[in-house]
């Protein structure tokens, strides 16, 4: 089977790594949307727009299934992404909804989300888990933390008073803190020091990996997988980042 991957970046790496971790595909596409990034930052109308013209490239590589990276376009655009292809499509959001009913039993637990500003707005996980009963739920847009993981600072003193920044005011403390950008996986280890062993971490590429187990009974193949990296400008930095990353 052909997996394609769409991101509005190089984020999606990260969930492109997850996936080749499980060995559920013998071939993956890559597609990211480098020319225009950050999607986070724009409004809806834009972010489906551009959605809908990454789908034509997919659907032109004939891909068996469609996983979008991209927390933003999975807030805004995935419900028609769905509506418009003619395979199935998955977004990181219900899946990352779904590692959080696996991880957490306490409904009372806190849960932080910490995302780009357009995810936050759109409010796409705190209402997905509010209907699976979660309700002590806080958003954070962590929008700096993209470019400090894209020029590889994924620990120090710099990351330290960023979380500083972004952290010193929280109404609790986490039980659970969701990573709804493909770039904060690459910091999770310096997440975990901050929060502490207590705080469960959930990564959209661990979570859309288990998803696909789960609902689409997918097992692991021993065949090596062949990778196709594709990007709207710039494809060899995509390709010397994705060497560093994977």
């Amino acid at each position: 089977m052909r997996l394609g991957v769409f991101d509005s970046g190089v984020g999606g790496l990260s969930v492109l790594k997850s996936l080749l971790q499980a060995k559920l595909f013998k071939e993956y596409i890559y597609y990211g949307d480098t020319a225009r990034v950050p999607y986070g930052v724009k409004d809806k109308k834009t972010i489906i727009k551009f959605s809908l013209e990454a789908l034509e490239f997919f659907k032109e590589k004939k891909v068996d299934m469609l996983i979008i990276a991209c927390n933003t376009v999975s807030a805004y655009a995935l419900e028609i992404l769905k509506a418009n292809a003619p395979f199935p499509v998955l977004g990181v959001i219900e899946a990352g909804v779904l590692a959080v009913k696996n991880s957490l039993e306490d409904k009372n637990s806190n849960i932080l989300v910490i995302a780009t500003q357009a995810t936050v707005d759109s409010h796409a996980y705190k209402q997905a888990l509010i209907k699976e009963g979660f309700l002590k739920v806080e958003e954070k847009a962590t929008g700096l933390f993209v470019p400090m993981v894209e020029e590889g600072i994924f620990q120090g003193d710099f990351l330290k008073a960023a979380f500083e920044y972004y952290f010193n005011k929280l109404k609790f403390h986490p039980n659970a803190l969701i990573l709804a950008c493909t770039h904060f996986p690459l910091i999770a280890h310096s997440l975990e020091e901050y929060f502490g062993k207590n705080t469960k971490l959930i990564h959209s590429g661990e979570a859309i990996a288990l998803q696909l187990q789960q609902e689409f009974n997918l097992t692991s193949i021993q065949e090596e997988a062949n990778i196709q990296f594709y990007a709207s400008s710039d494809v060899e930095k995509l390709k010397k980042i994705a060497n560093l990353w994977l």
